[in-house]
């Protein structure tokens, strides 16, 4: 598939009459690098379990009923796409969203799943 840049012109679909450059490369790979991270079941829960406040890996062991190792894997995904951030509470790691922007993808992608079923 050939991407078209905002410097290079653009083949993007006119919106509302209106044809708008797409984003760079960079910034269309790094989109792609962020929804693929948010691309799995337990991630997505992971990230409204956290939407509210930080929580710890056990924490989310109870809430999501997964295996620790599992929840940890997904942890660092998410960690390495840089949706969450983690801090050392005594013994404990705490893990927070980054950005609430990254809420408002999650939140929007369930609804809109959650309509095709009802």
């Amino acid at each position: 598939m050939k991407i078209v840049s905002s410097t290079a012109g653009s083949d993007a679909a006119p919106e509302h009459g209106v044809s708008s450059p797409l984003p760079s490369r960079e910034v269309l790979d790094t989109a792609g690098e962020l929804l693929r991270a948010l691309a799995a079941p337990v991630r997505i829960a992971i990230v409204l379990h956290l939407r509210h406040s930080a929580r710890c890996v056990h924490e989310l062991v109870d809430a999501l009923g997964v295996p620790q190792p599992l929840v940890s894997q997904h942890l660092r995904i998410l960690k390495q796409a840089g949706v969450v951030a983690s801090e050392r509470s005594g013994r404990e790691v705490l893990y927070r969203l980054v950005d609430a922007h990254l809420v408002h993808i999650v939140a929007d992608a369930v609804a809109h799943a959650g309509e095709d079923v009802q």
